[in-house]
C-alpha cells in the first residue's frame, strides 16, 4: 500500500519543485525517511553526478580551447588576447571550485582529458578554418599546467 504522503510529496516534486526541495529536506532532517520521495530524490542526486561531470568536461574542452586560440591563431591573437586570457582565468576558476567542492572529480578529469583536447581541436579548427591536422594532436598541456593559474601556451 503506497502511504498518501509519499503520494502527495511525488505530486509536489511535479507541481513544484522548490517546495518538494524543502519538504525532502525537512524529512530527512527529522528523520521521517518513511515520507521521503526516495524515487525522485535518488534520481536527483545521480543528475548532481552527472551535472558536475558535464560541466568539467565542458570547461575543460572551453580552456582547451582558448589555450589553442591563444598559441596558434596568430592573425586575431593581438586583437583578442586579453579576452582570451580572461577566458582561460574564468574557465580555471570554475574548475578549481568544482575540485574544491568534490576533489574526487579529479581523477575524472585525467580521465576525460584526451577527449576534451580532441573536441577543442575540431571547435578551434573550425573556428580558424583550418584543418584539425595543423593543430597538435597531443594535447598542449598537462593537468598541472591546466590547473597553475599563471601558465599560459605562451610566455
Amino acid at each position: 500500500m503506497i502511504n498518501s504522503t509519499t503520494t502527495s510529496t511525488q505530486n509536489l516534486y511535479d507541481q513544484d519543485y522548490q517546495l518538494w526541495l524543502e519538504t525532502t529536506l525537512e524529512q530527512l532532517r527529522q528523520g521521517d525517511y518513511s515520507q521521503v520521495d526516495w524515487e525522485n530524490l535518488l534520481e536527483e542526486i545521480e543528475g548532481m553526478t552527472r551535472r558536475d561531470k558535464r560541466a568539467l568536461k565542458s570547461l575543460l574542452t572551453r580552456l582547451f580551447e582558448h589555450f589553442l586560440k591563444l598559441a596558434y591563431w596568430e592573425t586575431e591573437r593581438n586583437y583578442n588576447q586579453a579576452g582570451w586570457i580572461a577566458e582561460i582565468r574564468n574557465f580555471r576558476i570554475q574548475i578549481k571550485d568544482l575540485l574544491e567542492d568534490s576533489p574526487s572529480l579529479k581523477p575524472y578529469l585525467k580521465e576525460i582529458l584526451e577527449q576534451c583536447y580532441k573536441n577543442a581541436v575540431k571547435i578551434t579548427s573550425d573556428k580558424m578554418q583550418i584543418s584539425p591536422k595543423q593543430l597538435p594532436s597531443d594535447p598542449i598541456a598537462n593537468l598541472e599546467q591546466i590547473l597553475d593559474e599563471d601558465w599560459l601556451p605562451i610566455q
